[in-house]
């Protein structure tokens, strides 16, 4: 499967970039850019991308609306978004919007590409000590909902999961601890194919787009305590 690629960057350089790197791999293909978020919203509607990579700051529409607005949309396109981890704070605010992944702009660029096919394949997060420690960070926030924004011993204000079985506790509990698939299968002594049916049901069941949203809804269950 070929995943089609919209790149949206108001640096004509790292656009450039990307799509010189992402011509030597055959299963990406760069269908457009965009130099604000608006252009990539319309963009999007247009060329029916698989994968946007979105930068945050940009002139006129930032990243974070441009996300909203892609992902309420009936476009199927995640969002991976280009971020700044240790500076920059908007990303929490494109956690809320529905970013699927993250990647952060110093990393290596197989990581990058490779960040791409994980987000186009929706089935694990994306540099999970970076990805975990931001998740954990981001529901402690003050005004966000869930356990980790209350004391240990206040576990009742964490929002209750209904409709899901025991297994699909376990699994979830496991997915927010940043688990792949394959770990998974191994800690529960399942097949892999068994972990990912489980993780299928879960997205169904919870109305989650991907991953970063189970990890989000394990964490504010009280499935999963953040890091200390």
């Amino acid at each position: 499967m070929t995943v089609r690629v919209l790149l949206v960057d108001d640096q004509p350089l790292v656009r450039s970039g990307l799509r010189v790197i992402m011509a030597d791999h055959p299963d990406l293909m760069v269908v457009g850019e965009a130099a604000d978020g608006a252009e990539a919203v319309r963009l999007v509607a247009d060329l029916s991308p698989d994968v946007v990579v979105m930068d945050i700051r940009m002139p006129g529409m930032d990243g974070i609306e441009a996300t909203r607005l892609i992902t309420a949309g009936p476009a199927t396109a995640r969002v991976l978004v280009l971020t700044t981890f240790d500076e920059d704070d908007h990303v929490y605010d494109a956690l809320r919007a529905g970013a699927s992944g993250f990647v952060v702009k110093d990393m290596a660029l197989d990581d990058i590409l490779a960040a791409v096919r994980v987000v186009a394949a929706g089935d694990a997060l994306i540099a999970p000590g970076v990805t975990r420690r931001l998740i954990a960070d981001f529901v402690g926030r003050p005004g966000t909902a869930g356990p980790a924004a209350a004391p240990a011993d206040q576990a009742d204000q964490a929002r209750p999961i209904e409709g899901i079985t025991e297994r699909e506790r376990e699994v979830l509990t496991l997915v927010g601890r940043g688990r792949s698939n394959a770990e998974i299968a191994e800690d529960l002594f399942i097949t892999v194919a068994t972990a990912k049916s489980h993780v299928s049901r879960l997205f169904a069941k919870l109305g989650a787009r991907d991953r970063v949203q189970l990890v989000i809804t394990a964490y504010e269950a009280g499935l999963v305590a953040p890091p200390r």
